[in-house]
């Protein structure tokens, strides 16, 4: 088979995760915007609810994001008074990111609407292809690379 332009493109992994992650993600951002956050704002805001405070380097690690990009994201939430961010009082490198009651409170209003989409989506697509389409992926971040390493 000669591999084509279109060819690589049907075949390409990245695409295919990426076309999927800006429908699903819009899908989201759309259910939440009511409540003023992104997709992206609330699952920081429900990880700092879940896990108290959090360096800023493990909490873009436990969200598979950069360093940089998650400090650029904790920016609009800080303003908002939805997240502190304070120098670690162990280590003047390290910043520590909080949720704060205003944060959880935006989580808790936001929780039902989230709540919402994620049934729909998994009426629509199935159950059981949801929870494999989240192990699929978790999966993925297994695979070896180390796309933030510096």
């Amino acid at each position: 088979m000669t591999t084509t332009p279109t060819n690589l493109a049907e075949q390409c992994n990245n695409l295919a995760l990426r076309k999927a992650a800006r429908y699903l993600g819009a899908t989201y951002d759309k259910a939440l915007a009511p409540v003023g956050l992104r997709a992206t704002q609330f699952s920081i805001l429900q990880k700092l609810s879940a896990r108290g405070e959090m360096t800023i380097t493990g909490l873009a690690d436990a969200i598979a994001m950069d360093r940089t990009t998650m400090a650029s994201n904790l920016k609009p939430l800080a303003r908002e008074g939805l997240v502190t961010v304070e120098p670690s009082p162990t280590d003047r490198r390290a910043r520590i990111a909080a949720i704060t009651p205003d944060g959880i409170a935006r989580v808790n209003e936001a929780l039902p609407l989230w709540k919402d989409v994620q049934a729909r989506f998994e009426e629509a697509f199935g159950a059981d292809d949801a929870a494999g389409l989240r192990a699929s992926l978790a999966a993925v971040l297994d695979t070896g690379f180390t796309p933030w390493a510096e």
